[in-house]
């Protein structure tokens, strides 16, 4: 005979089951259509453009040794006016001719190890032109030779050239940029049967100006390239 005591029990643990598991059903169902609503797709938009360096600095560093300072010193005057006149020549007003720092080295202190035969002061002086002109700049380097000619002791370094005009191109380079974004994420959508939604979030990656050849460095580059990339992220219905 069944205990009637166990008839309620059984009753309930039947209705607790199917309970759990239609309760089961819902959880699993939630979290399908979470993810299906969570559909999103990444992508990257690029937008580079050429620019010209718009600020040129050249700096010419020459020096001078002996074993008299005041004959080195005579040297390195003697020097600078040539180099302010070839400079003149080229086209440069005085006021833009800056005197850098005066180096003077004594190879007799004992804290400098000088190679047998080195000659006691070694002076150099550096002169810096800074000017927008950079054409004049480029035309300057080929002719720096002229001062080596003129027994000048160039320690010769490539001009500099900086593009200042960043902001100019930025708004117009990041709406290319999200153009493109939207384009790839628009192809991607259709490859996979969707809709693009919205974006859910964007991030701006940071501008680089890199040579516009890239066996060229940077700096020394007249020709230059701008470059930024957008990553943003759809979400797809």
């Amino acid at each position: 005979m069944i205990d009637q005591k166990l008839i309620p029990a059984a009753v309930l643990g039947g209705a607790l089951a199917i309970g759990l598991i239609a309760g089961g059903a819902l959880v699993g169902q939630g979290i399908v259509n979470a993810r299906v609503g969570d559909r999103s797709v990444t992508v990257r938009g690029v937008s580079e453009r050429n620019v010209v360096a718009d600020l040129a600095v050249l700096s010419l560093r020459f020096t001078a040794s002996g074993e008299e300072l005041s004959a080195v010193q005579s040297q390195i005057d003697a020097d600078l006016a040539i180099v302010r006149a070839f400079l003149k020549g080229q086209g440069y007003a005085d006021d833009i001719v800056n005197l850098g720092r005066l180096e003077v080295t004594d190879t007799k202190n004992r804290d400098y190890a000088a190679q047998p035969g080195t000659p006691r002061y070694i002076m150099a002086q550096t002169v810096i032109v800074r000017t927008n002109d950079v054409a004049r700049v480029a035309q300057t380097e080929r002719a720096l030779n002229d001062l080596v000619r003129q027994g000048v002791v160039l320690d010769f370094t490539a001009p500099t050239y900086v593009f200042t005009k960043l902001n100019d191109v930025r708004p117009a380079m990041i709406g290319e940029a999200t153009a493109s974004a939207r384009t790839g994420a628009q192809k991607f959508a259709q490859d996979s049967g969707a809709a693009l939604g919205p974006i859910s979030r964007a991030t701006q990656g940071s501008f680089e100006i890199l040579a516009r050849e890239d066996v060229d460095a940077e700096s020394t580059s007249l020709n230059k390239r701008v470059r930024v990339v957008t990553t943003i992220t759809y979400q797809l219905k």
